[in-house]
């Protein structure tokens, strides 16, 4: 994996093509390339690192076409390397570009082999272009020889097919992988991601799982997973080009980083009314669904898992509602037993995560018969595939690492706490308390931004450090573990967290002046056992950074820094205190001058096992 553009139009494809693999650049890639037919016959760019080095290989040797596809690859099969990036090409007639992984690629490989076919990759893809090679032997059918080969195919995979014989045509399959159509006037496009797409055309028609799509000039003609013939509806997008660039800010994250007070407001708007939450808000039949649930089983990885850690606590203390949660790869192999009437959250910005989805289709196959998204992807398979949907509407985020995503998943899932834990123990007051400190986080986010300079600071005592360690309690563990993730996506820092706890039960033997131990500490129940952990280290000569409520008193200590953060109630502390841990993390990652937006070894949405 990781983009893909392609498209067919009256005029030259190669600006459109680079355009859209420079917009999908935040995916995490390392390698790039293009193909386009002209005068039939199929002409290939590729090259190692950034699509600016593709871009000035192109320029240096123009090549010109009204119909190509083009990749920027995230190594899965084989290191990156110029030969491994796509598309991939086969008897100089065929051009593949894939998404996905082919689970069955050695078995066909072999037989490719023995038929006398050479392999000039590592790559799972190049038995696909290979394979429906081969088919076209026995048939001139460019779009026969494409469904006869992907019903041998197993696995995960978005594909842009053009073949030199066939100069007309482009064709988009998809299984497992996302993939849309862009429709313009007189052209049409294909992408992994609308944001490629946005500086050509605004409409969309999003392809479904099984979907085989053939693009002439003039018409789409799409065959669904039973081979009929469907039409898909033309889907027109609130995004602008613009939506997608950096503005004033140096990087995405920065800029994404700021943009969290509005994301949250976007998440909370049309949602209440006479400051009651709606439950029409989760769908038609939210009410009718919610009045059955019994526990709570929340699904996700990454970051998104992090967000269900603290929802895991909210439904428990707030809601007294039973709730598991469990890392989606994990889930869908570990034979789990789902409890009767259970209400199956999943979490993903994308929407595509593919462990994520793939757990969601777990759960229903044990017999789970209600299904909720918080999601950020509007028409996402995990979208289309839950009974029940709460969009994030977090926007465009472009960096690797998530900031506003986060957020606005914790938010949203602050309120599925309040419209289900009406049906246990949370009492009308503290729904109408948690409801107004909700809407009072705008606010207080942009109080603590207001730090950054401070924070930015604080960070240059990270510029030789290898090593950092997180601690929280109660439900700011998980963002004790939130940054450091971040820390160690963006800066490349070892970074562990920790319940502080747990410190003298073994990490404690970490500690010494050069670990840094970095601890969040709100106003709350479980304020004097932190402060006896921060001792425990202190003790050790550990120099401690603490993000501290600024109503509390702090003892002098040369041990201890610590970072006032503005009063906020406990229910919606997590999310407040996320904000300055961001901010290290990112001004960390600038001293020690790391890709901040693109992260070596990491892609946006991770769409394969």
């Amino acid at each position: 994996m990781c983009g893909i553009v392609g498209g067919i139009a009256q005029r030259n494809i190669v600006p459109i093509l680079i355009e859209g693999l420079k917009r999908l650049e935040y995916r995490g890639y390392d390698s790039a390339g293009l193909a386009v037919i002209n005068n039939q016959t199929i002409f290939r760019k590729r090259e190692l690192g950034k699509v600016k080095g593709l871009e000035d290989l192109i320029h240096a040797e123009p090549i010109t076409g009204t119909i190509g596809i083009a990749h920027t690859r995230w190594a899965t099969h084989g290191k990156p390397s110029t030969a491994n990036a796509h598309p991939h090409i086969s008897q100089d007639k065929l051009a593949v570009v894939h998404n996905g992984i082919i689970e069955n690629h050695e078995d066909l490989r072999g037989a490719l082999k023995e038929d006398g076919y050479l392999f000039t990759s590592e790559t799972d893809t190049e038995v696909i272009v290979h394979q429906i090679a081969q088919t076209m032997e026995s048939t001139t059918n460019l779009l026969a020889a494409v469904k006869s080969t992907i019903a041998k195919l197993e696995g995960a995979y978005s594909l842009g097919i053009i073949n030199a014989d066939n100069p007309e045509t482009l064709i988009a399959c998809r299984k497992g992988s996302p993939l849309v159509i862009g429709v313009g006037i007189g052209e049409y496009f294909i992408a992994s991601d609308v944001a490629a797409l946005l500086p050509v055309t605004q409409r969309f028609i999003f392809l479904e799982d099984g979907d085989i799509a053939t693009l002439t000039i003039d018409k789409i003609v799409i065959y669904d997973q039973n081979d009929q013939i469907v039409t898909r509806p033309v889907k027109e997008s609130q995004l602008t080009a613009d939506s997608v660039n950096k503005g004033e800010y140096r990087h995405y994250m920065l800029k994404e980083i700021y943009e969290q007070p509005f994301a949250i407001s976007q998440t909370l708007e049309g949602r209440f009314i006479n400051n009651r939450l709606q439950e029409s808000a989760f769908g038609h039949n939210a009410t009718e669904v919610f009045d059955k649930i019994k526990s709570v089983q929340i699904l996700a990885c990454g970051t998104s898992y992090h967000a269900g850690l603290v929802a895991r606590y909210w439904f428990e203390e707030l809601a007294r509602v039973p709730c598991n949660i469990e890392v989606a790869s994990e889930f869908r192999y570990r034979s789990p037993v789902l409890a009767p009437d259970t209400l199956v959250v999943t979490i993903s910005q994308s929407g595509e995560t593919a462990d994520t989805l793939a757990a969601l289709q777990e759960a229903k196959k044990l017999g789970a018969k209600y299904s909720i998204a918080v999601c950020n992807g509007p028409e996402s398979s995990l979208v289309r595939e839950s009974d029940l949907v709460l969009m994030t509407r977090a926007g465009p985020e472009i960096g690797v690492a998530s900031t506003k995503a986060f957020t606005t998943q914790l938010t949203a899932l602050m309120l599925l706490v309040l419209a289900i834990g009406r049906r246990f123990q949370l009492s009308d007051e503290l729904e109408a308390k948690i409801t107004s400190e909700l809407f009072s986080l705008p606010g207080k986010i942009e109080a603590v931004l207001k730090l950054d300079e401070t924070i930015k600071v604080l960070a240059e005592q990270f510029a030789e450090k290898q090593n950092a360690l997180f601690l929280g309690r109660g439900s700011q563990y998980p963002i004790a573990m939130e940054g450091a993730l971040k820390l160690k996506e963006i800066s490349y820092i070892h970074a562990e967290a920790y319940p502080a706890g747990e410190l003298k039960h073994g990490p404690l033997a970490l500690i010494d002046a050069d670990m840094p131990v970095i601890t969040v500490a709100p106003n709350n129940s479980l304020l004097e056992k932190l402060k006896s952990n921060i001792q425990e280290v202190s003790a050790r000569g550990g120099q401690l950074i603490v993000f501290m409520d600024e109503t509390l008193a702090s003892a002098p200590d040369t041990n201890i820094q610590i970072i006032k953060i503005p009063q906020v109630d406990n229910e919606v502390a997590p999310i407040v205190y996320t904000i300055p841990l961001q901010l290290l993390s990112y001004h960390v990652a600038i001293l020690k001058g790391t890709d901040v937006d693109q992260p070596r070894n990491l892609a946006k949405s991770v769409t394969v096992e």
